[in-house]
């Protein structure tokens, strides 16, 4: 049996908590069925290691807590010099109860919501350490010590079984630390409802206007340092796919979460006392982990950067009638993929053409926005979206008056690829995508392109990538759907997205430039 101590730890607040302020009948009255709900609950919270009978263990539960940083003291002139520690990479997040568990056969343990799989972090910063070449170090403190700064801890990291819950300004200051470039990540340790749905549903609220979104298979989240395509699980998880969610900020993934355990599998041990845990075996958890410090590391940089506002460029004083104006297309999916993107190609539209152009990007709406005053249209996303009857329509008109409707796959990704097939299906039944060739004018309207440079990731998929790429619909003689299965955009911004399919950032500039003069010249 476990007896749960009443310690409320900094400011975050589990279920059983709130019960100890209520009589029972009141909250059966307001509550109804949930009183069974959180009896249930408390069964998730024991250890989810062997007990200490099992034999040696590698980090026991009382060792394992990281040390918090002591103060500086002056060493003596005999004294070695210790090692610098590496940078503190991650930080797991203190939150919810402590408790004395009593195992059946006798013996007791501490155990914490927040740490319950104490050797997590510790053997995943070894292990990924090991295989990225470089040593990160892992640090543990509640949000209440928390300076919200991602550049000192690019990731925190959540774990636990039971409802976790914050206060407004933990929301927000969660939501300014991921948007400035933070990342979090929320680990269902044993595959608790409890605490994913809690998880989930906070971030929800504290990220209205973003949503969790499944992570396609060719994300780079998943190939990183290692290729995850099948995956292990304990027997109560009949699937071999790897499965995280998460919410996008532009193209980065800012909240993951996973709804089966990871955290056991990088200590390298089952969940004993939880027959009905779930959660990824360790060599599937191991290898999701690696992908995961890489993932974060490599997008740290590109993350900080797209903190900063997004500057359209200040509104010309005068508007001329026929200056050209960059509408991007609104959709049920991740819509908005690359800060700055956009306004980097209308400034070399401005320096390389004649052009007259407005330095201001126009989101539209088709089927609820008029885009009659629009003669381009630009769609970008990173996986599946739908258009409805209304949107169909309105771009079917939209190409039927003569518009153009440029097409990015942002990062390069499959998913996104077939919604795209699938979805101009819709709007031209009758017609297909096709390569464009390299006489096509399109090629020469300012630059002549017979060659183009690409990421590595996209040379890896088709190794003899030396031409552009590019497929279009023709309508009455001219190129009116053109569509880059390979990532023009984030070229076109010019940061660094490993593992992405794209244009390097010369050949993206010059292929968006000669697409829009293609577009408004025919």
């Amino acid at each position: 049996m476990a007896r749960i101590h009443s310690s409320n730890q900094r400011g975050l607040v589990c279920v059983s908590q709130f019960m100890k302020t209520r009589p029972a009948w009141w909250l059966a009255l307001l509550l109804g069925g949930d009183l069974v709900a959180a009896a249930a609950e408390k069964d998730w919270f024991v250890p989810l290691g062997p007990p200490p009978e099992a034999g040696k263990r590698r980090i026991s539960g009382g060792e394992a807590f990281p040390p918090l940083p002591l103060p500086a003291t002056p060493l003596r002139r005999t004294e070695r010099k210790r090692e610098p520690s590496p940078p503190k990479l991650i930080a797991k997040v203190v939150w919810g109860e402590e408790a004395t568990f009593t195992y059946d056969e006798g013996g007791t343990t501490k155990i914490a919501d927040w740490n319950l799989c104490p050797g997590d972090l510790q053997q995943l910063m070894k292990m990924a350490s090991a295989r990225i070449g470089t040593t990160y170090g892992a640090d543990s403190f509640s949000l209440a010590s928390f300076d919200g700064d991602p550049a000192k801890t690019p990731i925190l990291f959540f774990s636990g079984v039971r409802t976790i819950r914050f206060s407004p300004h933990e929301m927000e200051m969660l939501r300014s630390y991921v948007l400035r470039g933070g990342m979090i990540v929320a680990d269902s340790i044993a595959g608790s409802p409890f605490f994913y749905d809690s998880f989930r549903a906070a971030m929800e609220q504290t990220f209205p206007d973003l949503g969790f979104r499944a992570i396609p298979e060719d994300h780079p989240i998943y190939h990183m340092m290692v290729d995850v395509k099948q995956v292990g699980y304990s027997k109560n998880v009949s699937a071999n796919r790897p499965a995280l969610e998460g919410m996008y900020v532009f193209s980065r993934v800012g909240v993951l979460i996973s709804q089966y355990g990871l955290g056991c599998g990088w200590d390298g041990h089952d969940v004993p006392l939880l027959k009905q845990a779930k959660y990824y075996d360790p060599a599937s958890a191991d290898n999701i982990g690696v992908n995961l410090i890489a993932y974060a590391v490599g997008y740290a940089r590109l993350g900080r950067a797209e903190a900063k506002p997004e500057l359209y460029g200040a509104l010309d004083e005068k508007h001329p009638t026929d200056e050209f104006v960059f509408a991007q297309i609104k959709h049920d999916g991740d819509w908005n993929t690359e800060a700055g993107g956009a306004t980097r190609l209308l400034e070399q539209l401005r320096q390389n053409t004649s052009l007259r152009v407005s330095l201001k990007r126009v989101p539209v709406q088709p089927g609820r926005d008029d885009l009659s005053p629009f003669t381009f249209l630009y769609l970008t996303g990173l996986d599946d979206f739908h258009w409805d009857a209304a949107a169909v329509e309105a771009l079917k008109h939209f190409l039927g008056a003569g518009g153009t409707l440029l097409i990015n796959n942002s990062l390069g990704l499959h998913t996104f690829d077939a919604a795209v097939r699938r979805e101009l299906k819709k709007i031209l039944p009758e017609n297909e995508l096709t390569p464009l060739p390299l006489s096509s004018p399109l090629f020469s309207s300012v630059f002549k392109i017979s060659e183009a440079d690409y990421t590595a990731a996209a040379r890896a998929q088709k190794p003899d990538l030396t031409a552009p790429r590019l497929e279009g619909v023709s309508l009455h003689g001219d190129v009116k759907v053109i569509y880059s299965p390979f990532d023009l955009e984030a070229g076109w911004q010019g940061m660094d997205h490993p593992l992405a399919k794209a244009y390097a950032p010369d050949s993206a500039l010059k292929l968006g430039i000669n697409i829009v003069m293609y577009a408004m010249t025919h």
